[in-house]
């Protein structure tokens, strides 16, 4: 950049119109989103979760920083990617999981849900699923086994959380079903009430709701996420549960069931909405988000999981390429012949 001797008069190259929006501050946005979530996790199920947040992070930021070149290790970290990927990570994971298998579990999403595709930026897959999925695939009894809230007594820990490495522990704490589970295998529904407040047994950043919708907004209003994703995914959701709902009441789940259980909001705000995950154009996002909930209902209802809202993501992380090829406009001018 040259300036004359004009104070008011800057000559530079291209681009003049700078966005307020970086990446670290997209990052920081979420990170201080889920500070409260974590808290009232902390709250519900006691310092386990902090001491598996930390291992998540912990193995994030350590893979990031072995596998990034050295003259870009320090803006590689400084853009809060990892620490957020490994904060997403732990907070949808059981809070008696074993800390050895968080810290592997947030390798495996930097490492080959990131870095291995050249960094921020470049992947097409969210780490942070990318971990999980590769958590439940190999270790599915530790990641399905849910533990009792024990709202209040904070200083409690799971003997499970420090296991040995490859090594099983025993169970030390009382094993209860989530409000899905009991739905799909029991037809038995939760309280709104106790969903709305976390007062239910699940992966521990999963369970608030009301904290999770209020996060959602915040993010909304800074337009940090694109409003099109999370309202095409919700709809569709209300829609589809609806109509089997309006079918077969005893056995089908309301629409505000479905949507306050589970790890769908927490999904809906914070993970389809990952820019570099995400398409770009407003066509592909509503293709994006309608995708999701179907899958997401179809894997509920008639799957054999309780859950789905980590595969419906991955399955339509997948599928971005097609989707902004189909969806790409028009350049100006290309079009269909002027009659003469």
């Amino acid at each position: 950049m040259t300036t004359s001797k004009d104070p008011k008069l800057i000559v530079q190259a291209a681009p003049f119109l700078q966005q307020g929006l970086t990446t670290p501050k997209a990052m920081l946005d979420v990170i201080y989103v889920l500070i409260p979530i974590t808290l009232a996790s902390i709250w519900f199920f006691g310092l386990s979760v902090l001491l598996i947040i930390m291992a998540s992070i912990a193995g994030a930021v350590l893979t990031e920083w072995i596998f990034t070149p050295a003259n870009k290790r320090i803006s590689s970290l400084q853009d809060g990617s990892a620490i957020l990927t490994g904060l997403l990570l732990g907070l949808t994971l059981p809070p008696n999981l074993p800390l050895w298998m968080a810290f592997i579990g947030s390798m495996i999403g930097i490492g080959l849900g990131k870095t291995i595709w050249g960094g921020l930026g470049n992947n097409l897959f969210n780490p942070a699923l990318l971990g999980r999925a590769f958590l439940l695939a190999n270790f599915p009894s530790a990641m399905t086994t849910w533990t009792a809230q024990i709202e209040g007594s904070i200083f409690q820990f799971h003997d499970s959380l420090f296991a040995l490495p490859f090594m099983q522990s025993n169970v030390d704490s009382i094993t209860t079903a989530t409000p899905l589970g009991l739905m799909k295998f029991e037809q038995q529904s939760t309280s709104v009430f106790d969903l709305l407040l976390g007062r239910t047994s699940g992966s521990f950043g999963e369970t608030c709701a009301i904290l999770i919708i209020l996060g959602g907004l915040y993010l909304l209003l800074r337009k940090s996420i694109d409003w099109r994703i999370p309202v095409a995914i919700l709809t569709t959701v209300v829609i589809f549960t609806g109509l089997l709902f309006m079918i077969n009441s005893s056995h089908y789940p309301s629409p505000i069931f479905t949507i306050f259980s589970g790890g769908l909001l927490f999904g809906t705000f914070f993970m389809a909405t990952d820019p570099v995950t995400s398409p770009l154009t407003p066509k592909g996002t509503w293709i994006f988000g309608i995708g999701i909930g179907l899958i997401v209902i179809l894997i509920r209802v008639f799957g054999g999981f309780p859950e789905g809202m980590m595969y419906a993501i991955l399955l339509m992380n997948a599928t971005i390429p097609l989707i902004e090829r189909y969806t790409q406009p028009r350049p100006f001018g290309h079009g269909s012949s002027v009659k003469k």
